[in-house]
Formats: structure tokens, C-alpha cells, sequence
């Protein structure tokens, strides 16, 4: 049980550390940090929750969806572009140790690992841009408060 929580609260921490330390890498503004480490570390546990029972790629779909949405209410919030949060939350979910080991494994001749971990890696890429689309594509409205308090008078008059 305490080996659960401690490899838990690791992932917790860490996602937050590694988005909060881009954010700061590619000069977001301060005041975003703990929004930008929140999204981060939102998506990698959505992801991690669920590659225990789905594929690596319909995980980082779901990992990518809810970052994705987390990043539409803070720009809705803070008044900000989505692509501070969006680009930090999706951080922790891309293949970038798949197509390395691809790389890897085609300079080594071991052309089936290369392409295993070639297309791995292209599932979960295209997961990810999926999960974007279909987030950023809901309306702007619908993610402020306002929209629901005026549509909730509408109903009930």
C-alpha cells in the first residue's frame, strides 16, 4: 500500500515539475507556472490511470482530451492564449522515447523493433492531435460561466 502512494505521489510531482521547468523554458509568464504545471500533471494522470486497461495510444487520447479541456477553461479564465497550457499539457504524453528507440533500432538493423516502435509512436502522436481537434473545437461560449447562467434564465422562464 505505501509503495502505491509513493509511486503516486511521483507521479504527481513529477509531471508538475517537468511542465512547470518548460513553462519557465520557454518564458510563459509567471502567473501562468502553476496553471501550466497543473495541466501538465492532470493529462500525464488521466494517461497513467488508464494505459493499465486500454493501449498506449487510446490513453494518451484520454490523457490529451482532458489536458486539452483544463487548458480551454484556464485560457477562458485567465484570459490567454490556449497555446500556453495546451503546449505544457501535452508535455508529458508525447513519444518522444519511441521514435528515439525507433532511430535507434533502424541504425542497429533491427528493422520489426524499429517499425513496432515506428508506428507506437505515430498512434500516440495521432491521438494526441486527435484529442486536440476535437477539444478546441467546441465553442468558445461554452466553457464561461456566463453562457450557463444566461442559458439555465432561458430554461427555467
Amino acid at each position: 500500500m505505501m509503495e502505491i502512494l509513493h509511486q503516486f505521489f511521483w507521479n504527481i510531482v513529477c509531471p508538475f515539475l517537468a511542465t512547470t521547468a518548460y513553462a519557465v523554458m520557454f518564458n510563459v509568464p509567471k502567473r501562468y507556472y502553476l496553471c501550466c504545471g497543473a495541466t501538465g500533471t492532470l493529462s500525464w494522470l488521466v494517461y497513467y490511470l488508464s494505459v493499465g486497461s486500454v493501449s498506449p495510444a487510446v490513453a494518451s487520447f484520454l490523457g490529451t482530451l482532458m489536458g486539452v479541456l483544463f487548458s480551454r477553461m484556464m485560457t477562458v479564465k485567465m484570459k490567454c492564449p490556449i497555446t500556453i497550457f495546451l503546449i505544457s499539457g501535452i508535455i508529458p504524453l508525447v513519444p518522444g522515447a519511441g521514435i528515439y528507440y525507433t532511430a535507434y533500432y533502424l541504425v542497429t538493423n533491427q528493422y520489426m523493433k524499429a517499425a513496432e516502435k515506428g508506428i507506437e509512436s505515430v498512434k500516440i502522436a495521432f491521438a494526441i492531435v486527435l484529442g486536440i481537434i476535437f477539444i478546441v473545437s467546441i465553442p468558445r461560449e461554452l466553457f464561461r460561466l456566463k453562457y450557463w447562467k444566461q442559458r439555465r434564465r432561458r430554461i427555467i422562464r
